[in-house]
């Protein structure tokens, strides 16, 4: 976020970067399957340090295994931990999964809560956990900052930020709330595909003209 560029410039810029997005990752969501609000909690859980594709593979098993809240509220530790090891951090990991399955039966009716405020009461589970499931689950707004929003957003000149919560509520200034999840998930998509962490691919980007940091910008002054 730039000093010198107003509030007022700055939502206008990233409505543009909005639909510019959308040119190549419209549609966009999470990549890891679910079929229920506490499947995608659980999947979100063991994405923690481990990559999407990983988790699928681990949850296809895991969620013919255990069905609903009440399955995982009852899992043997053991066993579950057997077999989400692949997913890493898997004591933990475990521990959470229990814990918030019991929460969820015991003060929410077997139902994941679909408010923020009660998401993130939930053992293990933080913001930006709760944002995914928003989101994704039950299509209400949330902003998922993960590693490569925090990336890409300061890259854009979205904020000046390095924490993920005060990346949220910059964000949450300057996008309207109906593209909280949609802007979510695309720069997901965006950070992994083009904007990467050691070489963006600033040629391939949809969204460069918009974006303070492109390499082009420099070669083209130059």
């Amino acid at each position: 976020m730039s000093p010198r560029e107003k509030i007022a410039d700055l939502k206008k810029r990233a409505r543009k970067i909005v639909t510019g997005l959308r040119k190549r990752y419209r549609g966009a969501t999470t990549a890891l399957n679910f079929s229920t609000p506490h499947e995608l909690l659980v999947a979100t859980v063991l994405a923690a340090q481990c990559t999407d594709k990983k988790v699928n593979e681990v949850t296809a098993k895991l969620f013919r295994k255990y069905r609903s809240p009440e399955d995982f509220a009852k899992a043997r530790r053991s066993t579950l931990e057997r077999m989400i090891k692949p997913t890493g951090f898997f004591r933990n990991k475990a521990n959470s999964i229990i814990s918030l399955s019991k929460a969820i039966v015991e003060k929410h009716g077997g139902k994941v809560p679909d408010k923020l405020e009660r998401l993130v009461e939930l053992p293990g589970v933080g913001r930006k956990t709760a944002n995914v499931v928003l989101a994704a689950a039950f299509n209400k707004p949330g902003i998922v900052v993960d590693t490569h929003m925090i990336r890409v957003a300061n890259r854009l000149g979205l904020t000046r930020e390095k924490d993920p919560v005060k990346i949220e509520f910059d964000l949450m200034k300057i996008l309207p709330r109906r593209v909280w999840g949609e802007f979510s998930f695309m720069v997901t998509l965006h950070g992994r595909e083009i904007c990467k962490a050691r070489k963006p691919l600033c040629h391939l980007c949809d969204i460069e003209s918009y974006c303070p940091s492109s390499e082009l910008k420099g070669k083209r002054r130059g």
